[in-house]
């Protein structure tokens, strides 16, 4: 190993360093992980502490990812063959002198290999040995490949040094200091990056482009012209990509300016073209996102699979933003062509989602079925798979919401946010918290869709993202349209139609209207609601995004109702009836039911069994606030059918539930539904809760607390339907008629106990 380029600003990772070659030329040798961000110089560390070992007079050897082939021969030959970890450790402890093994991006190496060297690395942690071994991980990966191994992270450089390296890298060639400092402003301390830039200075010469200054170097000189522009192309494409990747998405479109003013081979074409796909996908027209992400993909299919099917993924997704189930299909058509529904799947876990979703939306319920089937896998899968990466839990997360597991959802969400964020991916932390807010959001837990979805806002701007800044801004006007003015709900969705329109985001579009009906619905004015939610439910090019339109039916149905127009809405609530036989949401056929017990009006038999049945479904599932839509509903029906004291009960219920989940605009409503009953003031409680059982004690404090009964069946482990039957039983025995009354007595109960 010779020496390699000098290192800048590293005294304080060099004298680590030193501590442990000085342990191994006393024979104890020791391991160490050596992590950071691309560029930092992980490998240049490597390759110097390999060449300062054998000029001492020591073994070292320097494995990278991908062995050269004079390595198969060497001691290091047992890791590439994937000898168990027994056998390397035996073949590598046998060497006669103590020996260095620095090795290179272990997060690329095959699992076999992989594996043996942790294990390697944790056993030397244990014991003194003739062996020194250093591992290089890339920083995203670090949490699960450097477990039980001492940790050094190179941080960027300081000043000084990074002024330092530049001034090196520019040699002779002249300079102004602003363009200095905005090179230096702009690399942030990465050594790679001041490479990268400097070279832009190279290639904006070398192809006559204009630039403020700068020189050819003598590689740039040395070569032909188009293999110059093909070199320093690559170079800026990647330099771009670290830029889109760590959320600098103007420096990133600097970089890939010139590059895409060239004829270039296809692999470097395509590759600019995934960058630049993926910027517009952040912040630009979805439509010519997905645009450059096709062609991207087209032209690295013979070169670079990988980064073919990433770009083919990016384009799906810029067609879910659009809103066109058929651009979707039509992104993944060159993957999923020539496979059936059904097959099972000896692929990868991106592939059994891909094909998953492409049955989903095929339209064929024989397809649908097997997709199901299929995103059920990856969702499982992913669940069981500690170390998955982010955007693979983002693939699960989707499958799950898909498939209507709104509770796998929400953790894999999750896994996705805490993967993104410990591994720097700052592009993916945005999407992330998009993904877990909306999860939230449909789960009906609302306040963690507003904490993610504020937090989502912050990040989107930090990164440049504006297409997730309004999805986000979406989503919180959606939460406002329970508790806050309707003006707030309308400044949030000002904000996210603003960017929907001029980018094409359907289903962000779709979002925001949904939540200014919804604001509309809770203030008692179903008239403007039906107005704005008939376009997108309603047949046609310009109705509502494909996975979002049938959630909002049941506001239609309502509104509609309500307004005095229920005949327009029946095929809407047939097609609601097939979307909820599908099992894609948990409260679809509780929704169901309220929608046909609204139709039902004018039968009073029917219209009850309906909205008794209804609530009896949402006890089944989680949330509080449709449960208690339902109830305000079926309370104002009972109040009209003249039976104001079961439409008491019912509207008590709706009140006290918008209450526990932060509904205030809605619980407004039921309270005056509540006061227009001729509610009287309430009756004389009982002060103790001596009269109940144990089970019924325990059921009675779980549901005071605001408990569901599906919620209480499982803290109790027992059925729902048991829980109603000693509820009902509560109820009889202390007098009350509803969940506020109970909550009330064991109130004056604890108040009572604690003054004796």
């Amino acid at each position: 190993m010779g020496p390699g380029a000098r290192l800048y600003g590293r005294g304080r990772e060099l004298a680590w360093c030193e501590r442990l070659l000085e342990q191994l030329g006393a024979g104890r040798g020791g391991a160490l992980a050596l992590t950071g961000d691309p560029g930092l110089g992980r490998t240049a560390l490597l390759r110097h502490l390999a060449h300062v070992f054998t000029s001492r007079g020591g073994t070292a050897r320097y494995a990278p990812a991908v062995p050269p082939r004079d390595v198969q021969d060497d001691v290091l030959g047992h890791l590439y063959a994937g000898h168990p970890a027994g056998r390397l450790r035996a073949a590598l402890l046998s060497a006669a002198r103590p020996l260095l093994v620095c090795v290179d991006d272990l997060h690329l190496w095959p699992e076999a290999p992989r594996r043996a060297l942790q294990a390697l690395g944790r056993g030397l942690a244990d014991r003194p040995a003739p062996l020194a071994l250093v591992l290089s991980v890339a920083a995203h990966r670090a949490a699960g490949l450097s477990e039980g191994l001492p940790v050094l992270r190179l941080a960027p450089l300081d000043d000084a040094a990074a002024a330092e390296l530049l001034e090196q890298l520019l040699g002779d060639r002249p300079l102004p200091s602003d363009v200095r400092d905005r090179m230096l402003g702009s690399a942030a301390g990465n050594p790679l990056a001041l490479r990268e830039l400097t070279a832009t200075r190279a290639l904006a010469c070398a192809v006559e482009l204009p630039a403020a200054a700068g020189g050819v170097s003598a590689a740039v000189e040395d070569a032909s012209p188009s293999d110059r522009r093909t070199a320093q192309a690559l170079r800026l494409v990647n330099a771009a990509e670290a830029a889109q990747l760590g959320g600098r998405p103007d420096r990133a479109a600097r970089l890939l300016a010139p590059v895409r003013r060239l004829a270039l081979p296809d692999a470097v074409t395509g590759r600019a073209a995934l960058v630049h796909g993926l910027l517009e996908a952040g912040d630009g027209p979805v439509a010519d996102a997905r645009a450059s992400l096709l062609l991207a993909a087209r032209l690295l299919a013979d070169h670079d699979p990988a980064q073919a099917l990433r770009a083919r993924l990016a384009a799906a997704e810029a067609s879910w933003a659009m809103g066109d189930a058929a651009a979707y299909r039509e992104a993944l058509a060159p993957l999923t062509r020539g496979v059936r529904h059904g097959e099972p799947d000896g692929g990868s876990t991106f592939g059994t989602y891909l094909r998953g979703m492409d049955a989903v939306l095929s339209g064929d319920p024989r397809g649908f079925a097997a997709g199901r089937g299929a995103l059920r896998q990856v969702v499982e899968g992913a669940q069981g798979e500690e170390s998955a990466e982010a955007e693979l839990l983002l693939c699960a997360s989707a499958a799950a919401l898909v498939v209507g597991d709104l509770n796998a959802a929400g953790r894999l969400g999750s896994r996705a946010l805490a993967a993104a964020r410990a591994r720097g991916l700052l592009t993916v932390v945005p999407r992330a918290l998009q993904q877990l807010a909306y999860g939230e959001l449909r789960a009906g837990r609302h306040a963690r869709a507003r904490a993610h979805a504020e937090e989502g806002v912050r990040t989107a701007r930090r990164t440049g993202r504006s297409n997730d800044l309004a999805h986000h801004s979406a989503i919180l006007a959606l939460v406002a349209s329970l508790d806050q003015d309707a003006r707030t709900v309308e400044s949030y969705a000002a904000a996210a139609e603003e960017t929907a329109v001029r980018h094409g985001l359907g289903q962000t579009a779709t979002l925001a209207q949904w939540a200014l009906a919804r604001a509309d619905l809770a203030r008692g004015r179903p008239k403007e609601a039906a107005a704005r939610l008939q376009p997108l439910i309603g047949p046609g090019r310009a109705r509502g995004h494909f996975a979002v339109r049938m959630l909002a039916v049941p506001c239609f149905v309502e509104a509609s109702v309500l307004a005095g127009r229920p005949a327009e809405v029946h095929a809407a609530v047939g097609e609601f009836a097939q979307w909820a036989g599908f099992g894609h949401d948990p409260q679809a056929p509780a929704q169901l039911l309220r929608c046909r017990a609204l139709l039902a009006a004018d039968d009073p038999e029917l219209a009850d069994a309906l909205y008794t049945e209804a609530l009896a479904r949402h006890d089944t599932t989680d949330g509080d606030f449709e449960r208690a839509r339902t109830a305000l509903l079926y309370g104002k029906w009972l109040r009209r059918a003249r039976r104001p004291a079961t439409a008491r009960d019912a509207l008590r219920d709706a009140l006290l539930a918008f209450e526990r989940c932060g509904a205030g605009a809605w619980a407004a409503q039921a309270a005056a539904e509540l006061r227009a009953t001729g509610e009287a003031s309430a009756p004389q409680l009982p002060h103790t809760l001596d009269g109940l059982t144990p089970q019924q004690l325990r059921i009675a404090l779980l549901v005071a607390e605001g408990a569901t009964n599906r919620e209480v069946a499982r803290h109790l482990s027992v059925s729902p339907r048991t829980v109603d039957h000693h509820l009902r039983n509560v109820f009889a025995a202390l007098g009350v008629r509803s969940r506020v009354e109970l909550s009330r007595v064991v109130a004056q109960a604890d108040g009572a106990k604690a003054g004796t």
